[in-house]
């Protein structure tokens, strides 16, 4: 009996292997997130000063004018579609926008911020690349009408979209290493993190008191019990930030593909709902506007795709 008692692992040694079992996992993710990062955002740059984006937003004008947007905000969201709400929030600065403005335009780039590298994740983890970026997009087109609809109207004016063209390609590079540079040890270190206390998380039984805690929240949006820590880190963190997490957790079957798909439906319309509104929310959007209406889409999508597996499975069964 009392052999038994000292072969039992303290808490400090169970912590200790915890942390052991997550940083290769971890750190295998980080290299594919790097690798991703830097590609995308060397092509996105290139393109950039070849004035390809500055031209395709020009030809984008007139839909936002559709969704109450002037001509410069097609700019702001092609710059979050193929990079990240950093980027909008910088391009946001140089022009004279309204606080409607902003805020439908927030809510658009919340919806499809970082499309490239978080669709490489949401495809890792089961679910369709093609049906992820229409789904977003639409969320975002869907979530600018409503808006445009609901709040106060204003007049919708056109303005210079800036070129940035001229600067020189030195100036340009050296920007790019540098920002990117901070993004991927910055990544590097939020994986990690996000892993081991995952991994901590587990081993104390926590993930499972988090599960039914947020029970009630996740029925509501349809979303399985077993996703609850997934879909906290996606909320909190976002899809980049939390892949490591997510890639293992449908690698080794601790959450199914058809669970996995269905918060990817979910929080590929509402995630980073912390540090991503806080931004916004520092240069003039409606943090109630922001998650709200994400929220509303988000559970809209996934109990149509509940619906829709339904229905396959009844049509394959007839």
């Amino acid at each position: 009996m009392q052999d038994s008692i000292h072969e039992q692992p303290t808490a400090a040694r169970r912590a200790g292997l915890a942390v052991k079992s997550a940083v290769r996992p971890a750190l295998k993710t980080a290299w594919w997130m790097a690798r991703l990062t830097v590609t995308v955002s060397l092509a996105v740059t290139v393109l950039q000063y070849l004035g390809v984006i500055t031209w395709f937003a020009g030809w984008l004008n007139p839909l936002f004018h559709l969704v109450g947007l002037p001509g410069e905000a097609a700019l702001v969201y092609l710059t979050s579609y193929f990079v990240n709400i950093y980027s909008a929030i910088a391009v946001i600065a140089t022009f004279d926008l309204s606080l409607r403005s902003i805020t439908i335009l927030a809510v658009m780039c919340l919806c499809t911020h970082n499309m490239l590298i978080e669709t490489a994740v949401q495809k890792k983890t089961g679910s369709s690349a093609v049906r992820m970026v229409l789904l977003r997009t639409v969320a975002a087109l869907v979530s600018a009408l409503l808006l445009n609809w609901v709040l106060p109207a204003e007049a919708v004016r056109d303005a210079a979209i800036v070129d940035d063209s001229g600067v020189p390609m030195k100036d340009i590079a050296l920007s790019w290493l540098t920002a990117t540079g901070k993004l991927v040890v910055k990544m590097t270190l939020i994986i990690l993190t996000l892993n081991i206390m995952q991994k901590v998380l587990a081993e104390f039984g926590i993930i499972r008191w988090l599960s039914k805690l947020f029970r009630p929240v996740l029925k509501v949006f349809g979303l399985p019990a077993k996703t609850s820590f997934l879909w906290i880190v996606a909320n909190t963190l976002g899809l980049a930030y939390g892949a490591a997490v997510m890639i293992e957790e449908t690698e080794q079957g601790k959450i199914s593909q058809k669970d996995a798909d269905l918060l990817n439906h979910h929080i590929a319309i509402s995630h980073s709902n912390l540090e991503d509104v806080s931004l916004l929310f520092s240069v003039g959007a409606s943090v109630w506007c922001m998650l709200i209406v994400r929220w509303i889409l988000a559970a809209a999508a996934v109990w149509l795709r509940q619906a829709e597996l339904r229905l396959v499975r009844k049509v394959a069964d007839n």
